[in-house]
């Protein structure tokens, strides 16, 4: 007796028997690829490498001998025809796939579907980097490196991810906060920043990109900290560190009597965030507060001026949160500032990071011997002293130089990088003038300061 339901049975069979075997089943496979993906069931298909029994089980299939060779080929319209021939699948091969192994998928509306959510997932991101040049690269970088989608294992968790990322970056560059702070603030666990943390990994790499560095770093610990430190953020309020030198300070709080021990000995005062958090008043100076970038400078400054030395602060590259706080309270006190810095694109980005919170915090910022006339006549130097040489060239992409615009075009057209050192005698013969000094150089002072900068 033949119903429906054995009609069904009989033909589930004999599609089995035609097509279910193992040694087809890449047959079904590949025929199941090319439904899925939108092409259709022409040509051939070829498997590298078949075994014999495949070999035998397509000779089954097909009627006729397998071409010799380490390769197996098989027409796919003419699969399609057996299949109906057969019985098994009055639609064909289509049908046959479709019954042996489910329905079928649009993979192309699934990668279409999966590109979209992965772009909305990233849309939090693109917010907060928008506008924000320093970070044009650096989200780059992740797309290119793969970073994020290593570290978030869907859209989904992706979208969290980006969402607590775009958080951490509008608060940066911070003006000193504690690294659980802004963990616990930005994305409601105190730990959410800690090396090896997703969020922390992308965040890290960004503050690097912030501050100029490259944005994967070395991995260690003192790297870890001081990228953070680069963009107001600490680890801890001891490990940041800012140098300075002949700040007045004063008798009645504990910071000023370190500072006015300090310059009454002659000596540099390195000065921790912890300090600089428990001083709430601002700091008065002495005259014109000059700020340099390296701390060869403030060590020939106590070597040749001593005690004698205006004030003098030193950044250290870009400034830690210490330096930022340092700056602050004297940006509070009235001071008024003067900068010098390494004549190259790294050198430029941290002078105008410096001027524009000071000059946020209502207090002038001027350039010290950091114009376009100083460059000039230092790569004129450079150039007559070292005709055959190889001068060292400037890295980076050039930038610009608000405070003088014809700065950076004489940067860019020399292309010649002039470090800070190579200023010391200028730098020390106008701090010395400040105080009414005529400036020479000691012997000894002179021993120490070139022992210092080797």
């Amino acid at each position: 007796m033949t119903d429906s339901a054995t009609g069904a049975t009989e033909a589930d069979a004999r599609l089995h028997r035609l097509l279910g075997g193992d040694d087809v089943a890449w047959l079904v496979r590949r025929a199941r690829d090319r439904l899925e993906t939108g092409r259709s069931l022409s040509g051939t298909v070829t498997l590298a490498d078949a075994t014999a029994r495949q070999r035998r089980a397509v000779e089954r299939l097909t009627g006729r001998p397998a071409r010799s060779g380490v390769s197996l080929s098989v027409s796919l319209p003419e699969l399609d025809r057996i299949v109906r021939e057969s019985g098994a699948a009055a639609d064909g091969l289509a049908e046959a796939v479709t019954r042996l192994t489910g329905p079928l998928r649009d993979l192309n509306r699934d990668r279409a579907d999966t590109a979209a959510a992965w772009a909305a997932a990233v849309g939090p991101l693109d917010d907060a980097v928008a506008g924000r040049a320093e970070l044009a690269a650096w989200r780059v970088w992740l797309d290119t490196t793969g970073t994020v989608r290593r570290l978030a294992s869907s859209p989904d968790v992706a979208l969290a991810l980006l969402e607590q990322v775009a958080a951490v970056l509008r608060r940066l560059p911070s003006r000193g906060t504690p690294i659980g702070r802004l963990a616990a603030e930005c994305c409601g666990d105190a730990h959410a920043l800690d090396d090896g943390r997703p969020v922390g990994t992308l965040a890290l790499s960004a503050s690097r990109a912030l501050a100029g560095r490259p944005f994967a770093g070395d991995g260690g610990a003192d790297s870890r900290r001081a990228a953070w430190a680069a963009v107001g953020v600490h680890c801890d309020d001891l490990s940041s560190l800012v140098l300075c030198h002949g700040l007045a300070g004063d008798g009645r709080t504990a910071l000023g009597r370190v500072l006015a021990l300090q310059r009454e000995a002659g000596q540099p005062a390195v000065l921790t965030l912890r300090q600089l958090r428990c001083h709430d008043e601002p700091l008065r100076a002495a005259g014109p507060v000059r700020v340099c970038e390296n701390p060869v400078v403030v060590a020939a400054a106590a070597d040749e001026l001593g005690a004698s030395c205006q004030p003098l602060l030193c950044v250290g590259g870009q400034p830690s949160a210490a330096g930022w706080r340092l700056l602050d309270l004297l940006a509070a006190g009235g001071a008024e500032f003067r900068y010098h810095g390494d004549f190259d694109w790294g050198g430029i980005r941290i002078a105008e990071a410096v001027r524009t919170r000071i000059s946020g915090r209502g207090a002038r910022w001027h350039s010290w011997h950091y114009d376009r006339d100083a460059y000039e006549a230092l790569a004129a130097a450079l150039t007559t002293a070292h005709p055959l040489a190889r001068l060292p060239q400037s890295p980076g992409e050039p930038v610009g130089t608000p405070w003088d615009p014809a700065l950076a075009t004489a940067m860019a057209r020399h292309g010649v990088r002039i470090e800070e050192e190579l200023t010391l005698d200028t730098l020390l013969a106008d701090l010395a003038e400040l105080r009414g000094n005529r400036w020479r150089r000691r012997p000894d002072a002179a021993r120490r300061s070139s022992a210092s900068r080797r």
